[in-house]
């Protein structure tokens, strides 16, 4: 286990119940992703389901295997082994076994607190889930370990990207494949964090209101969130151009390298919309507004996918997914 993971794990002992970081404890991080990831996803694991509509029913097995075969094939299938990587709760491996894609599973991820999420939600579902906290540029498998490595939104997070494919390459069986998803693009990065933050700004500058007050959350509430999106910047490493991705893939020796990008529209929408129930009383949103959000961002997908696909550049869209194969 190596030095971060270790006090990670400790951290994890000695927190019996997780709090909001403080200011002192976010400027602390500023200098230290690693120690940033930790802190941000211990927060955030309690709530991380529920503030990106996380769930482990048919909506999110489909969603997990729509994003794995946009960019693989399926044949190969049901891999006995995977591995996800900076897993969070579980979102992806989880929904994707589900799904029959694979037999066992291994969760890891830097945070104790959403390894604790992640293996809690495994045994809820009957699935067969070990979980280990661990630095993604360190893995603690051994060689050829795993048939299967997933990871979705993690890249990002990994201060040595390269180093860390260098790793899912070592636990891979020969043959084995990697899948990545919900990697953010450099343009479509740019334009999510300015409509969030417009977003941010005009829905809590409008509560303040009178006749809008019963939207406002508690001010206590707002500046947790706020230190939670200075975090969050602080975690956000990398954003990744296409042919970047590819070229990455192939120098750790990865094969038959497939990089796809997705979400236009859904994402000029999604952002805004999930900023927005960030920053409003959750209870104030009903049934009628999860239906507008989900079937919008599906029809925008789907129009992304049809249309926009065959005729915008793939570096415009905002998530980039990538596979590649271990040499037999």
């Amino acid at each position: 286990m190596t030095e971060v993971a270790a006090a990670a794990s400790a951290r994890l002992k000695t927190q019996a119940a997780k709090r909001p970081a403080t200011p002192d404890e976010v400027a602390a991080a500023r200098n230290d992703p690693k120690q940033a990831n930790i802190l941000y996803h211990d927060w955030e694991a309690g709530t991380y389901d529920e503030k990106w509509s996380i769930s482990y029913d048919e909506r999110c097995i489909q969603y997990a295997r729509d994003r794995f075969e946009a960019v693989a094939p399926t044949d190969g299938q049901p891999y006995d082994h995977a591995l996800e990587l900076g897993s969070g709760t579980g979102f992806f491996l989880l929904n994707l076994m589900q799904s029959g894609l694979a037999k066992r599973g291994s969760v890891t991820d830097i945070s104790p607190g959403m390894v604790e999420v992640a293996t809690r939600n495994a045994k809820n579902l009957g699935l067969d889930v070990d979980g280990r906290v661990a630095d993604a540029e360190s893995i603690p498998y051994e060689d050829e370990t795993f048939d299967l490595v997933v990871g979705h939104a993690v890249l990002h997070h990994i201060p040595d990207v390269e180093l860390s494919l260098k790793e899912c390459m070592r636990v891979l069986k020969p043959g084995g494949r990697f899948v990545f998803a919900g990697e953010p693009t450099k343009y479509g990065d740019v334009v999510a964090r300015k409509l969030s933050q417009l977003t941010w700004f005009a829905t809590t500058n409008v509560t303040k209101l009178p006749a809008l007050s019963g939207w406002r959350r508690p001010q206590a509430e707002l500046d947790e969130s706020s230190r939670a999106a200075e975090l969050e910047a602080v975690v956000d490493l990398h954003t990744f151009a296409p042919d970047e991705l590819r070229a990455l893939a192939q120098r750790v020796g990865a094969v038959d390298v497939n990089v796809v990008t997705e979400e236009l529209t859904a994402s000029w929408f999604g952002w805004p919309v999930r900023t927005f129930e960030c920053a409003v009383p959750r209870e104030r949103l009903g049934w009628n507004w999860a239906m507008f959000a989900y079937k919008g961002w599906m029809r925008l997908a789907a129009l992304d996918k049809d249309v926009f696909s065959k005729v915008v550049p793939e570096g415009l869209f905002y998530n980039a997914l990538v596979t590649g194969v271990k040499p037999a």
